[in-house]
């Protein structure tokens, strides 16, 4: 059964730093294309942050210079690093990743209050 397990959501103060990570089980994906997306209360879920096959890296351009996305093979887990958080930030992330299907996590949630 393959699972896409999220992790590190919270509660942040604006101008700080959260770190996520998804753990992939089942199949590996590290050389596969895998994001973060989030959603906000009322709103669409949104690209935030790719990684495709050659290791090339996208970002939003709301996150542009903020958000650092990575992963790491041997452990089969990929990682978003989140810093000068933003209230506009506040979030569900989900790790997605597209091998032959898509796959989808069930989510952290990260808000950003002070």
């Amino acid at each position: 059964q393959v699972q896409l397990v999220e992790s590190g959501g919270g509660l942040v103060q604006p101008g700080g730093s959260l770190s996520l990570s998804c753990v992939a089980s089942g199949r590996h994906f590290m050389h596969d294309y895998m994001a973060w997306y989030r959603q906000a209360p009322g709103k669409q879920r949104e690209l935030v942050a790719s990684i495709d096959s050659d290791s090339k890296v996208t970002y939003a351009d709301s996150v542009k210079g903020r958000f650092t996305i990575s992963r790491d093979t041997a452990s089969n887990t990929m990682y978003l690093q989140m810093d000068s958080v933003k209230l506009e930030d506040t979030a569900k992330y989900y790790c997605y990743a597209l091998k032959d299907v898509p796959y989808w996590g069930q989510g952290t949630q990260v808000t950003v209050s002070s």
